[in-house]
């Protein structure tokens, strides 16, 4: 049952956030943190690195990595990218080309800003396992919903 509740407004996170408060502001993502596992290892204005290690519950019935996994640890990384130094974002469309299966056990994704305009921004981001396969490439484009 979803719960409807009032939230108070997320303050913006300044471009030079270090990287607890970034890691902070994105704590209560209950999918990313928790279902999808995923952690932040850089996080700037425009740049960001997320990763996880593969485990039993991102794979299909194949016993490969799930793409709606691959997808999340991408996504998630063009928001954080995003959002450092800009009122918070939502994600607008996203394009994913799955380029191979990794054969790593971590899987990792760096995303980077092509243009922030006051309204959109737009992102590429490559998701890499550890062993350096390119697994998968994404653009994205988010919109900025909160305050200035």
């Amino acid at each position: 049952m979803l719960v409807e509740k009032s939230v108070a407004p997320v303050p913006v996170l300044a471009a030079d956030a270090s990287l607890e408060e970034v890691c902070e502001h994105f704590s209560h993502d209950r999918f990313v943190s928790g279902a999808l596992g995923a952690q932040i290892l850089e996080a700037a204005a425009g740049h960001a690195v997320c990763a996880f290690d593969l485990e039993e519950r991102h794979l299909n019935e194949k016993g490969g990595a799930m793409g709606g996994a691959i997808f999340s640890l991408g996504d998630f990384a063009i928001v954080v990218a995003a959002t450092v130094g800009a009122p918070d974002t939502v994600s607008v469309a996203f394009n994913v080309n799955f380029m191979s299966a990794p054969k790593g056990g971590r899987l990792i994704a760096t995303a980077d800003e092509d243009k922030r305009g006051r309204t959109l921004g737009f992102y590429d981001c490559l998701i890499e396992d550890d062993l350096g396969t390119p697994v998968a490439r994404m653009t994205g484009t988010v919109m900025h919903v909160g305050r200035r």
